[in-house]
């Protein structure tokens, strides 16, 4: 048994599948797709907005000879499913924009792993896959557009779950609690991952990186708990006087905008980020800045 670092820590999750081969033999496992890629790139964004929007993917890569392009995405938080739709719609734009130029457009996939699952126990899945090919009335897939989007779910493995992508899956998931035991991995992909997220061989840099981002998760998840608290007194005070219904909905509101008060005065998340946390309009969360 050894120590490793959890791979829910995205700046850990980024160095490991930031590898080329990793990346490689992740995506074709999961995609089934053989890739060349020899560089990718983290916290990547466009050069350009699309649509004056800036997205940010956690890892992305373009193999330039096969028109492909695979984004990852590491998610720790609840806003799965709209936020994440939202970055693969972006990079499907950018195709759209670009395709009047070059007149050839490249099929994206986007993977996100969820390390985390949300309180209400809405996912009950360890793969799940969305694509845009139209279904006809005979039920029959025409398979028009490539691009897809894939959530997996390292927590709800089962015996359904694909052999390729379960290996992945089990991986990530026996990180999660810092201990590992190596006899369990065999292929030397894994041996090479299990080195890279060993403790003891950690670089110290790194090893702070994610020391901060562990502090900041702990920072975030105190303040979100106390704006919650703030947001229920509120509300049932409110409660008494407009109605329970409508109490509550104020509660909640007003815990979402403590919640955003907070993280807008550790000054680190930018408004984007914290609309997303929050689940506040972008714009409720300017406001709420400029009234600081």
């Amino acid at each position: 048994m050894i120590e490793v670092i959890p791979l829910k820590y995205g700046t850990m999750f980024k160095h490991v599948f930031s590898q080329p081969d990793i990346f490689n033999q992740f995506a074709k496992d999961i995609l089934g797709i053989e890739l060349n890629i020899s560089k990718v790139h983290t916290e990547y964004e466009y050069p350009e907005p699309v649509g004056k929007v800036r997205s940010r993917y956690d890892l992305f890569a373009e193999d330039t000879e096969q028109r492909i392009i695979v984004e990852i995405q590491h998610v720790k938080e609840e806003d799965f499913f709209d936020r994440f739709l939202y970055d693969h719609s972006i990079s499907l734009l950018k195709q759209v924009s670009s395709f009047y130029d070059d007149d050839v457009v490249s099929t994206v996939y986007t993977i996100v792993v969820l390390t985390s699952l949300p309180r209400d126990g809405s996912i009950n899945f360890s793969c799940a896959i969305s694509d845009m090919s139209p279904v006809d009335e005979w039920g029959n897939k025409v398979s028009v557009y490539p691009h897809r989007l894939v959530f997996l779910s390292p927590r709800k493995v089962n015996e359904k779950t694909p052999s390729g992508v379960r290996k992945w899956l089990d991986f990530i998931a026996d990180s999660l609690d810092g201990k590992m035991e190596e006899s369990g991995y065999s292929e030397v992909l894994f041996q090479q991952m299990l080195k890279t997220i060993r403790k003891q061989t950690i670089d110290p840099a790194l090893l702070q990186e994610i020391k901060d981002e562990a502090a900041w998760e702990k920072a975030k998840a105190r303040f979100t708990a106390e704006g919650r608290q703030d947001g229920r007194e509120e509300g049932w005070k409110a409660g008494r006087e407009e109605g329970r219904k409508e109490g509550q909905e104020k509660g909640e509101q007003n815990a979402r905008e403590d919640s955003a008060r907070n993280l807008l005065s550790l000054g680190v998340l930018t408004e984007e980020q914290i609309a997303q946390v929050t689940g506040l309009t972008l714009e409720n969360v300017a406001l709420l800045k400029e009234s600081e």
